[in-house]
């Protein structure tokens, strides 16, 4: 997939050159895996306090919902923005919470931000082919200046990262699967450093869990935050003695962000491939959808993403809401998941205790 040279331009040129390339090589393989389906709506934007963006989604919703589509993809979304403005206390309040190891002053009219990346989320018709989400994002806060040069790439930065990460949620578990999948995550971490993969993906145990279900959302693989040169607190120093290398600088963050981002499809494409075509029964359908409401109740209650995004003047809200499935179900007090020895109860096993794949 994509690989960019090291460059002279701006880091945010870069991130922006890079997200509009992984769009347009994801959004292709998918075309490519279901010809006969719907093409991706491509849908261009230009937001109105500042910067731009495309929503590529695919959805094939029936009329009648007895007739139930062929294609391979139930809903899918691979979106990308390159924005900027100012974000207001509120969003700055929510923003130092969630990045204490960056603190930020208050201003009360405000902090100029820029921020670009790509987000998606596939879900898959067949129950036997798991749903997909990934995100990688670069980040800006620079100090207020003159209102033509607030935003510019020359204003004073306080604060910049990066911050991703990519995660599966099966509705049934093939070992198999989740062994690729961590196994390709890990390789393309380890060319950066050996603590990322086993740090990255602790991380992501932790931050996808639901505690009013006492569960993950799903199987893991990678989140990170407040990725920059500084001290990280999932990370050992560079200066410490127990240091391992990883990456600190911009242009090495950069590069670890492309191998990441070149890393999903070989990740999650192979298994599409082999499970999409499988029969399935209503009963795992039920089951499918069942799991899919407890991937509306992390993404509306917990997502600190959701959550930032609702709360970001000239928010684009069906972008944010992309991620939540077609259909999903809630039943009270269901036994689906309760009898030991079902497929079903196998894959919520390891949603209470995540393994270790690789």
């Amino acid at each position: 997939m994509t690989s960019l040279e090291s460059s002279e331009k701006p880091m945010r040129a870069q991130v922006e050159e890079l997200v509009f390339s992984l769009q347009d090589q994801i959004v292709s393989a998918l075309e490519t895996l279901d010809p006969n389906a719907p093409k991706f709506k491509r849908d261009s934007w230009v937001r109105t306090q500042g910067g731009r963006g495309q929503s590529c989604v695919f959805a094939c919703p029936a009329d009648d919902p007895s007739i139930v589509p062929e294609s391979v993809l139930e809903k899918a979304g691979v979106n990308i923005s390159v924005v900027h403005g100012v974000l207001p206390p509120a969003a700055i309040k929510q923003m130092r919470a969630d990045h204490t190891s960056m603190p930020l002053p208050d201003r009360p009219d405000g902090l100029p931000f820029f921020a670009a990346g790509i987000s998606l989320v596939i879900h898959p018709r067949n129950p036997h082919a798991p749903t997909v989400h990934a995100n990688y994002r670069y980040f800006e806060i620079t100090e207020p200046g003159e209102k033509d040069q607030a935003n510019s790439e020359e204003s004073k930065l306080l604060a910049w990262w990066f911050g991703g990460g990519c995660d599966l949620t099966p509705s049934y578990l093939y070992e198999e699967d989740a062994i690729h999948f961590h196994s390709t995550l890990k390789t393309a971490c380890d060319k950066h450093g050996s603590q990322l993969y086993p740090s990255f993906k602790e991380w992501c145990d932790e931050y996808f869990y639901i505690p009013h279900r006492n569960e993950t959302r799903g199987i893991g693989g990678i989140f990170f935050d407040d990725l920059n040169e500084g001290p990280h607190a999932r990370l050992h120093s560079p200066n410490s003695a127990d240091a391992a290398p990883r990456p600190t600088s911009p242009a090495e963050i950069f590069s670890f962000i492309q191998d990441l981002g070149n890393a999903f499809i070989p990740s999650y494409v192979p298994i599409l491939q082999k499970r999409n075509s499988l029969p399935f029964t209503p009963l795992e359908r039920r089951w499918q959808l069942l799991r899919r409401g407890r991937y509306v109740e992390f993404n509306l209650v917990y997502d600190r993403g959701t959550k930032f995004g609702l709360m970001t003047p000239g928010a684009r809200i069906e972008s944010i809401l992309m991620s939540l499935p077609e259909t999903a179900r809630w039943e009270y007090m269901s036994e689906l998941g309760q009898e030991e020895g079902t497929e079903e109860a196998k894959l919520i096993q390891v949603l209470k205790k995540p393994k270790e794949w690789v």
